[in-house]
């Protein structure tokens, strides 16, 4: 029987080469790519990073540097141009009341009153005006008759003195009436209220109808010129040397919280309080605009002088490590680098930087514990055997 064997022979030579074609075909692979080497304390983010998005930034620039941390304040009326009226006399409302808001000037009439205290003042008036006259006459006829031997000098003296007492009665009465703002001479009972001050009528707390008097606890209406108002603060005793009458301040409101308004200290308290061992300091503010409104709530910063510039940066810029505050500065694109600062002020949202930082650098101000936690990465990866 003839065997086969040449062929068997043919296969089993040309598996080993088949094997070392395919073994030669295959490509080697490539050498992964390397990043270049930094300091420690510096990071790189790759272009394609999603975490620049993350990442804000902030030119930095010289500004009047505050002196204390923001004090809380409040917003009042300027007392030397609000007006709290009353009526001074009893009586009934019988005429329309004006709306609040409204712009009134210097006299303008409020309300009118019908008031039989009023009536009883201007009779009162009127008689001292007839017997001021009868006096005068008698007092006339006397001196005539002294003169011509016919009256003892006794009388012509007892009508001198009566004349004298009813022109005092005159005057009285005449000052009665212009104290309560009377200048007419009819014998009514009605009397308007007026404000005596140029405003906006900002408080009423009448009805029509209601009955009025002088002793009320509130007052008919509050009249302000609300362009000027007043801000007071509490400043702790230990601040106080910090701040004069002519310091300049900053005032903020939750209104308008990218607006700082101008304000200036006009008066600082000469008493201490005894439980919050602070000092009320009233400022001047200007509000042409009408933004600011009576009661509000409001933030104060004290500034410091014209020649008193520094950095000031967001306190979410800092960080710490060690014993040292630090803020990340950009070197170039998506490169930024570690540094320590000083801070001469820490508040409550911003931090006053006294060595570290310079007018015209670049730092993060939002996403640095990010790059910090990228930086230790890649040190770790440097790091790695």
């Amino acid at each position: 029987m003839k065997v086969m064997v040449q062929p068997v022979v043919r296969l089993l030579l040309s598996v080993p080469l088949c094997v070392l074609v395919a073994c030669g075909s295959g490509q080697e692979p490539s050498p992964k790519q390397t990043l270049p080497l930094l300091p420690k304390d510096e990071v790189l983010l790759a272009a394609d990073s999603s975490k620049r998005a993350m990442i804000v930034e902030q030119v930095l620039g010289f500004e009047l540097a505050p002196v204390m941390e923001s004090v809380a304040g409040k917003i009042a009326y300027d007392e030397t141009v609000t007006a709290r009226i009353s009526a001074p006399v009893t009586g009934r409302i019988v005429s329309p009341l004006p709306a609040l808001g409204s712009k009134v000037n210097g006299g303008d009439p409020l309300v009118e009153l019908d008031s039989p205290e009023l009536g009883k003042a201007k009779q009162g008036y009127a008689n001292a005006l007839a017997d001021a006259r009868l006096a005068q006459g008698a007092y006339e006829r006397a001196k005539s008759l002294f003169e011509h031997g016919v009256l003892p000098h006794k009388e012509l003296q007892e009508a001198e003195n009566a004349l004298t007492h009813a022109r005092d009665d005159v005057s009285q009465g005449l000052m009665h009436l212009h104290n309560l703002g009377v200048e007419d001479e009819k014998i009514d009972n009605r009397y308007w209220v007026r404000s005596p001050i140029a405003g906006v009528i900002t408080e009423r707390h009448v009805n029509p109808g209601l009955e009025v008097r002088p002793d009320l606890a509130e007052p008919l209406f509050v009249v302000s010129d609300l362009s000027r108002l007043w801000v007071y603060m509490n400043v702790f005793e230990k601040d106080i040397g910090l701040i004069h009458v002519g310091t300049e301040v900053s005032v903020t409101v939750v209104a308008y919280p990218n607006e700082h308004f101008p304000a200036v200290v006009e008066y600082i308290d000469k008493l201490v309080d005894e439980q919050t061992r602070s000092i009320r300091v009233r400022c001047r503010i200007l509000n042409a605009q009408g933004q600011l409104l009576p009661a509000m709530f409001a933030s104060v910063d004290v500034r410091s002088g014209p020649e008193n510039k520094a950095v000031v940066i967001p306190l979410t810029a800092l960080f710490t490590e060690g014993e040292g505050d630090q803020v990340f500065v950009k070197l170039g694109d998506g490169h930024y680098k570690q540094r320590e600062v000083k801070v001469r002020l820490r508040m409550k949202d911003r931090a006053v930087i006294a060595e570290g930082l310079e007018a015209g650098e670049t730092i993060v101000t939002e996403g640095a514990l990010l790059l910090r936690t990228e930086e230790a990465n890649e040190q770790s990866e440097i790091d790695a055997p």
